[in-house]
């Protein structure tokens, strides 16, 4: 690498944060951008590694570690150190269609599997990232690039958010016209309305989508397919179909009360409040309104997170998140949790930083289970009842032990549910004729990605459940790949 001593001589730095007081009362991007030269430094710090792990995705136990899009970190470390930011970009852009995504949204495992992580703070990856594709736009290298020549196969993809989108962008570049189909009024799919403004701003989103529209990929919004488009019409029009659409069948609570007025889903909370957002700036008042409600938001997650940070900014009166699972330590554990697996750490979130600056304390309850929400006499949620659990392995299977006289009551106004969806929706696969998972995920082989009926395809959390970002794009770029190849005999797609 340019700087061998880099990891030695520079901390971590991580992603600067706009001052809490500040962002919590308007709905803009929570953090800033770092200065060109902390981020060559930040770049410095990546190791001459014998065998990098961080660009080799993996899962162990269960958790994904390193890059999945298998992205060339350490080659774009070393340009953003030596200031070659445009060279940088090329190799961000080598294995992944969007990294101004990833930059922002992904969880990084990449960092996780750094080899510098072993005993020191791993490399500001993500960071370097978003840094690399921002100074993209900012200095005009990123431009429309369409396809010199037309297969004039015709191909539908069907679902707008990273899997659809990566899929999309590859198969046009193969010179096929491609059609993406999207049910909600704006393209981006969770981008779009699953993750916030402040924490994925729309226009990030947008300014993408439009690259791709001008490389001459179509966007058909507000059309479900199977609804307000027939299978029928589909089959007759485009020669392959890939299908993304996720998984959005939430997970629920099987537990007394929770058809309450006041209990919602999270993807519900943060769908409605980001349309009215970029619709009307909250004005037209379409949107579950966590303003003076004490509010309870249960699971431990990223989209948990977020539900805060949105509350937050709602003006709520108080604010609890319950976590299932016990606090961890803020190390890993050299024994449970070894180099180079995910780091499984405790860690303080945008969001909760932010309740606690409002509200005093970090807004978390672990080791907290629900056993039933409470409602008025108007059916109106007003009190989640909870006990205290144990979390352990019996021959091998998690069990969780409820403890005695650590039952709570907790008053609550509003109640979001954020642990996370259980697969796809079933009518598009029922009225297409697809054979599924017992999971009720689509049936198609990774790698190949081809489903029971000819020419029909499916990738991302339609086929896999619900996953990461990462996965999300690599999956569709790998099943772009087997459509052209369907399509043409060959493919020359990476």
């Amino acid at each position: 690498m340019g700087k061998h001593t880099g990891f030695i001589e520079y901390e971590r730095l991580p992603q600067p944060e706009r001052e809490i007081e500040k962002r919590i009362k308007d709905w803009k991007d929570y953090t800033s951008p770092p200065s060109e030269k902390d981020v060559q430094l930040q770049g410095a710090r990546c190791m001459d590694c014998g065998v990098p792990t961080c660009h080799v995705g993996m899962e162990i136990n269960g958790v994904t570690t390193g890059c999945p899009l298998n992205h060339l970190i350490p080659e774009w470390n070393q340009l953003v150190y030596e200031g070659k930011w445009e060279e940088a970009l090329i190799r961000a852009h080598a294995k992944n269609n969007f990294p101004e995504f990833t930059g922002i949204a992904c969880p990084a495992p990449c960092e996780g599997a750094c080899v510098l992580g072993i005993n020191e703070p791993p490399v500001t990856i993500r960071s370097i990232e978003r840094t690399i594709v921002e100074k993209g736009f900012e200095k005009g290298w990123i431009t429309p690039n369409p396809p010199k020549e037309r297969t004039g196969k015709k191909v539908a993809v069907i679902g707008s958010g990273p899997t659809g989108l990566a899929a999309a962008a590859q198969l046009n570049q193969a010179g096929h016209l491609v059609t993406v189909f999207e049910r909600d009024d704006r393209v981006g799919g969770l981008l779009t309305y699953g993750i916030p403004e402040m924490k994925l701003p729309y226009h990030v989103v947008e300014r993408r989508v439009n690259l791709l529209e001008e490389e001459g990929i179509q966007f058909l919004t507000n059309t479900e397919v199977g609804k307000d488009y027939s299978v029928e019409r589909l089959n007759e029009e485009f020669d392959a179909t890939i299908l993304a659409t996720g998984s959005t069948v939430h997970r629920g609570m099987d537990v007394e009360g929770n058809h309450l007025e006041g209990v919602h889903f999270a993807i519900d909370f943060l769908h409605q409040n980001t349309k009215s957002l970029l619709d009307s700036d909250l004005k037209d008042g379409n949107y579950i309104s966590a303003e003076d409600k004490h509010v309870i938001v249960i699971g431990g997650g990223d989209t948990g997170t977020d539900c805060l940070a949105t509350a937050v900014r709602h003006n709520c009166e108080s604010l609890t998140q319950f976590d299932i699972y016990e606090k961890k330590g803020v190390e890993r554990d050299a024994t449970s949790n070894p180099w180079p697996q995910y780091p499984i750490i405790h860690r303080v979130e945008y969001g909760q930083k932010e309740a606690a600056h409002k509200y005093g304390e970090d807004p978390r309850a672990f080791a907290v289970m629900t056993k039933k929400f409470v409602g008025d006499t108007s059916g109106y949620i007003k009190e989640v009842h909870t006990i205290n659990v144990r979390n352990k392995y019996v021959n091998g299977k998690k069990v969780r032990e409820e403890i005695p006289g650590t039952e709570k009551v907790w008053p609550a106004d509003l109640v979001l549910i954020a642990i996370g969806f259980q697969g796809p929706e079933q009518q598009l696969l029922h009225q297409l004729q697809l054979e599924t998972n017992p999971n009720s995920t689509a049936k198609a082989a990774y790698g190949e990605y081809k489903t029971n009926i000819d020419g029909v395809f499916s990738a991302g959390d339609m086929r896999r459940g619900q996953s990461l970002i990462v996965w999300a794009i690599h999956e569709g770029r790998e099943v772009a790949r087997e459509c052209d190849k369907y399509l043409m005999g060959e493919t020359d797609l990476p």
